[in-house]
């Protein structure tokens, strides 16, 4: 449903994603560099302080729930949660053993255990903020069907 006088590309559509209506650089940005970049920092603070490196650790992680409401659904915000989670443990590991300092915090054992951790996390609160994206949308689709808003009338 269109609304009358609205330019087509203002047009609210809440089935698309706005990351992926985002130009090719920006998706980059958020969806690969920004995890990798907080993952470098969190791993270089795993080296100098444990509550920095926790405190850094479960921001990141609770993150996924708002790079899940970029998308649409549970499943697609699980995605971005595989892709951002996997980026973010790997750049924590990469960016301790780059740092070299010894860990102040306790790691998993193997330390490669990390990614998966922080994979899963991602998954489930990117799945989280995905449902959360849906279950907005339907309600102002609901509001806007209730208020006669969005017809072309």
């Amino acid at each position: 449903m269109r609304r009358k006088g609205v330019p087509r590309s203002q047009e609210y559509r809440p089935y698309r994603s706005p990351l992926l209506e985002q130009p090719r650089s920006v998706q980059v940005l958020l969806a690969i560099a920004l995890p990798a970049l907080y993952g470098a920092l969190t791993g270089y603070f795993l080296g100098v302080s444990e509550v920095t490196y926790l405190v850094l650790s479960v921001l990141g992680v609770l993150g996924g729930i708002g790079a899940g409401f970029d998308h649409v659904g549970a499943a697609t915000g699980a995605k971005r949660g595989l892709i951002a989670g996997s980026i973010f443990g790997g750049s924590i590991l990469i960016a301790h053993e780059i740092h070299g300092a010894a860990a102040k915090a306790d790691l998993p054992h193997p330390a490669i255990l990390l990614i998966l951790i922080t994979t899963i996390l991602a998954v489930g609160f990117g799945a989280l903020g995905g449902w959360l994206r849906e279950r907005a949308t339907r309600r102002v689709e609901w509001r806007e069907a209730q208020h006669g808003h969005g017809s072309d009338t």
